[in-house]
């Protein structure tokens, strides 16, 4: 059995998830969602990031805008829509939800 595949592939699950998260209050371009996925340790693969990101601007959860950078190539700043914020909200239900039944039956958070 691979353990390093096994939690990338936890890893990847949880993606969509936090990317919808770190972008429902603040908007941020790919490098920024990049940079804090690497520090939280849960960037898989750099080129997972950007499919999914244009599959959630495709199915209506996220939104972008182009703004000028002085120190390179245009960015592109991505946003939460309303319909991405109410997914969210979905999310974190089934996240909590999830969270407590494998503390449940893992016998965690007991404490």
């Amino acid at each position: 059995m691979n353990l390093e595949n096994t939690k990338a592939q936890m890893r990847k699950g949880i993606l969509e998830y936090c990317i919808l998260s770190m972008l429902s209050d603040k908007e941020a371009y790919a490098s920024e969602l990049i940079r804090a996925l690497k520090e939280a340790k849960l960037l898989v693969v750099e080129g997972t990031i950007y499919p999914l990101l244009t599959r959630l601007k495709n199915e209506g959860l996220l939104t972008y805008r182009w703004e000028e950078s002085t120190g390179g190539p245009p960015r592109k700043y991505y946003l939460v829509t309303p319909l991405g914020s109410k997914f969210l909200t979905e999310l974190d239900n089934t996240w909590n939800d999830l969270v407590g039944s494998v503390n449940k039956l893992t016998g965690k958070g007991q404490g």
